[in-house]
């Protein structure tokens, strides 16, 4: 077995309550690496077209990598991966927290969760002696994720759903410790199968192609990281809602759903704001990260508790026009009790007080009202009541009541907290990454719009190259399973004491957007590793990985992807932006909204896909992606 593997696959029958351990196929493993790769590759294998995403045929598969279960920073996440029943094409979604150090330590890469039980049920598996047990779970079936976790054994590592998964709300999430894997709808598969936990620990120990290598390289990089101006200083100091003030300046921040781009009181809901008013001074983290980009706030009749991230902060913030930071750490809070995404929730509450605002629903929810939203919350959590459809999503909520033009997704899932329309490539990356509308399969907007070197964000220049470069790169970052933080690094901390009306830093931002070319040939090089994740993968499992290995692991991860959601009948057609994005501007000077329809064509060129979105059979066989 290649080392860093360990080489297991668990496969769990619910309807039967047995498991079995299955050696884990190598060949796979190096053609998808682990994570969403493995599991998409499974995924597709396993099923046929059309299940049912809650049905007993929609497979639930928990994935690690090879880094999992290392002190690598940023390493110890795992992925879900099951047909979306929010978006009916690929689901997957990443975590933090502790369980992948948990399955790992089983000496488990994979976990393959099939069919549903009659009742609900957890699983516990001990690896000390590979034992799996399926234990009765109706005493914990209603409890939120923060009391389901703390009735569950001490010694071992979870990853529990709450009431919204069991009410298969469908963008309900899985969560370990304070962190959620929420995209997709994960959660609501889990709950369809009445699968409440899974537990799991082991005394295994992650065997290295060159540990020693391993083990200096990484004690630099964690120096590295403590010195770098992203890793090391500002999302220790302000937590991921440190960003809020760049996004609001640079008209970038969804408000009043998505219709503007700025909020003259942002600040108050920025990490700056949270540093002064709010943090309890403790930081919270996944295991072994030195970046601890959590931040622990205090809520009045809870506690101390994890504070609202970035997405959450302007989503369920200025999206709603609420800059009362203690109210929306209340709905964090919440809604990750509920087990749920913030993202969406986010979302669908915005999509319901414009449709209130237009006479079209009476929901009792107003922008900058926070009377009834806890309330909804809940609702939305249990399924009760008018949260019932609100529980189906944005895409599901338009069909239901109209409001399509200001309906804020792309193939079902909703957009995430960075406005297109100031922000190209993450347009383009919005459009046509498969999961849907979201920011963590690529990032653009990092390199157009709120890094440290940004390149014109409104130019038509590099806006299809970005996408790609950064969907293969996430795509491979995903399948480790790395945080996609870490990335942040690459850009060293020279770029970033640039002064941004130097001469330099004008030519260096030109010399980029002009670097097409250049940037194409790069991402085919296969030599040796040059970033701190290529080295930790070349060290662990044994073989060289370079920058280019990556982009052609991303992009075969990435087109199998697609041609899934081709087989479940997700076309071009889908590949688009709400008509918001599309025909409103925001900016002064801007006639119309984001360029899309410009820019697509070149993105299926650059793919190696043919004017339907389709990969050519060229393409496919280039990445040995087998159909």
């Amino acid at each position: 077995m290649i080392k860093g593997y360990a080489g297991r696959v668990l496969d769990v029958d619910l309807a039967t309550q047995t498991a079995t351990y299955q050696p884990l196929d190598e060949d796979t493993a190096r053609l998808y690496i682990g994570g969403k790769g493995y599991g998409t590759r499974l995924l597709y294998d396993m099923t046929r077209p059309g299940i049912d995403p809650l049905g007993p045929d929609n497979p639930l598969i928990f994935a690690t990598g090879p880094l999992n279960g290392s002190v690598a920073p940023q390493s110890n996440r795992f992925a879900v991966v099951c047909k979306s029943p929010l978006t009916g094409g690929i689901g997957n979604a990443a975590c933090g927290g502790s369980f992948a150090y948990g399955l790992k330590r089983a000496g488990i890469d994979v976990v393959i969760v099939r069919n549903q039980a009659s009742a609900p049920l957890r699983i516990e598996i001990d690896g000390a002696d590979d034992r799996v047990r399926f234990l009765p779970a109706g005493e914990l079936w209603g409890k939120g994720t923060y009391a389901t976790q703390a009735a569950l054994d001490k010694k071992k590592y979870h990853a529990v759903i709450g009431p919204a998964g069991e009410h298969q709300v469908l963008y309900a999430g899985i969560v370990s410790n304070e962190r959620i894997a929420g995209r997709t709808g994960v959660g609501a598969v889990m709950g369809s199968k009445r699968l409440k936990a899974i537990s799991v620990n082991g005394p295994r120990k992650l065997e290295m192609d060159d540990e020693d290598a391993f083990k200096a390289y990484t004690k630099w990089v964690r120096e590295m990281f403590r010195d770098h101006p992203v890793l090391g200083e500002k999302l220790k100091r302000y937590g991921t809602a440190g960003i809020v003030n760049t996004t609001n300046a640079r008209n970038i921040i969804p408000t009043h759903n998505f219709k503007y781009g700025h909020h003259p009181e942002a600040m108050q809901i920025s990490g700056e704001w949270m540093e002064d008013h709010e943090l309890t001074g403790v930081k919270s983290s996944c295991i072994h990260c030195p970046v601890t980009c959590g931040r622990d706030v205090e809520l009045e009749g809870v506690g101390r508790v994890k504070g609202p991230e970035y997405e959450t902060v302007a989503l369920l913030g200025t999206n709603l026009e609420v800059l009362d930071l203690k109210r929306i750490a209340e709905w964090n809070y919440l809604a990750d009790d509920l087990g749920m995404d913030t993202i969406s929730l986010g979302a669908v509450l915005s999509f319901a007080m414009e449709l209130q605002e237009r006479g079209m629903l009476n929901a009792g929810l107003r922008f900058g009202d926070v009377s009834g939203v806890s309330d909804m919350i809940r609702d939305i959590g249990h399924r009760r009541a008018l949260g019932d459809h609100l529980a189906d999503g944005v895409k599901r909520l338009a069909e239901r009541y109209g409001g399509h033009e200001f309906a804020m997704h792309v193939k079902g899932l909703e957009l995430s907290a960075y406005d297109p329309r100031g922000s190209y490539a993450q347009g383009v990356e919005y459009a046509t990454t498969n999961r849907g509308g979201c920011h963590v399969q690529g990032a653009s907007m990092y390199l157009e719009s709120v890094g440290p070197l940004t390149i014109n964000p409104m130019n038509l220049k590099l806006k299809a190259d970005i996408p790609i470069l950064q969907q293969n790169l996430a795509c491979a970052i995903n399948s480790m399973v790395l945080c996609i933080f870490t990335t942040y690094g690459m850009i060293p901390k020279q770029v970033h004491n640039l002064d941004p009306n130097s001469f330099t830093y004008k030519l260096v931002t030109t010399l980029f957007e002009n670097s097409g070319p250049l940037m194409r040939t790069a991402m085919q090089l296969k030599g040796k590793p040059m970033m701190w994740f290529e080295k930790w993968l070349t060290y662990i499992t044994g073989t060289t990985v370079s920058g280019g290995h990556l982009q052609e692991i991303g992009g075969r991860i990435f087109n199998l992807e697609r041609m899934y959601n081709l087989r479940e009948g997700l076309t071009a057609a889908d590949d688009t932006l709400p008509p918001r994005m599309l025909h409103e501007p925001t900016f002064k000077g801007m006639t119309s909204g984001h360029p899309l329809p410009q820019l697509l064509p070149r993105y299926y060129t650059l793919r190696g896909w043919d004017a339907q979105g389709v990969p050519t059979r060229r393409t496919l066989e280039r990445l040995q992606v087998r159909i």
